[in-house]
């Protein structure tokens, strides 16, 4: 199946923090059970209908990795995949 965000939603998948600290520390399962800040743009909608009628651009395309407002996103489940979907203003920056 396939996703088509509407709007200016974006469909991100989740990617998990090692689980091994700098330091050699090994976190526990339970430590990662948070919902992740980052992932990789997987859909874009079409962008903002704006009051003159014009699309806003959005600002992010696929396959780039976003960091994003932590409890901002809903989390849906296609295909036994599980994907995230939140607005181009929960997303503060794009990683390079």
């Amino acid at each position: 199946m396939k996703i088509k965000p509407i709007g200016n939603n974006i469909i991100v998948k989740g990617v998990s923090e090692d689980t091994t600290t700098k330091a050699g520390i090994v976190l526990p399962d339970t430590a990662d059970k948070e919902r992740p800040e980052k992932g990789e743009v997987v859909a874009v909608g079409p962008g903002k209908m704006l009051d003159n009628g014009q699309r806003a651009e959005m600002s992010v395309s696929v396959g780039q990795t976003v960091i994003f407002k932590k409890y901002a996103p809903d989390e849906i489940k296609v295909d036994g995949e599980e994907y995230l979907v939140l607005s181009e203003s929960d997303i503060i920056a794009i990683v390079e």
